[in-house]
């Protein structure tokens, strides 16, 4: 008999009692010579009992027909009229037009609207917007030169960690910043950025 190497392989196969009668001796004394792989065989084992534990109940089963057919490659069973196609065709149908119908009704009524709150703080926004843009000597609370005051400041006032991005590559220079309400919000930050128009 001439000897071989040993894998993780032939562990599964001695598990499932495939591994040739012959080899058998040499198995044993490789897995007493790696210790890894007997730990290994050890783990497999524990597991395939924990496994025909759980499932003990269920491995008594009979195989359902429909399965044992398909494997043997035998034709399956016919399907009952009530069951083709066409039923199933149908049952989509009326469920996209129940759908269709509970969307109509649902728009009709104003169910799953966003609440006003949020077009007010948009119109808010714009509000403040006109009136702090209009203002050409203290258009800002905090100006640019401060930029770091005024990130802490908003920040702090806001609630939110506030960074002015940079928007020089876009053509746009930090003005500064102030404080705006914001409804039931709170408060609300504004960065004013200007271009070489102004």
């Amino acid at each position: 008999m001439t000897r071989r190497d040993f894998t993780e392989r032939d562990i599964h196969m001695a598990l499932d009692g495939e591994l040739p009668g012959e080899e058998r001796m040499a198995y044993d004394a490789w897995l007493e010579a790696n210790p890894e792989m007997k730990a290994k065989s050890a783990r497999y084992i524990a597991d395939r009992a924990a496994l025909r534990a759980a499932l003990a109940g269920v491995m008594d089963e009979p195989v359902p027909a429909r399965l044992r057919h398909a494997v043997l490659g035998e034709a399956p069973a016919r399907t009952p009229a009530w069951r083709s196609r066409w039923w199933l065709s149908a049952a989509a149908a009326a469920v996209l037009m129940v759908g269709g119908f509970g969307g109509y009704l649902a728009g009709i009524d104003g169910i799953g609207r966003s609440g006003e709150s949020d077009d007010q703080l948009a119109e808010q926004a714009i509000s403040a917007h006109l009136i702090y843009a209009a203002e050409k000597r203290h258009a800002v609370e905090v100006p640019a030169s401060d930029k770091d005051h005024l990130q802490t400041w908003l920040s702090n006032r806001v609630g939110l960690k506030l960074v002015a991005p940079d928007l020089a590559a876009e053509g746009f220079a930090l003005v500064g910043g102030r404080l705006l309400p914001a409804g039931e919000r709170g408060k609300a930050a504004m960065l004013l950025y200007e271009d070489a128009k102004g």
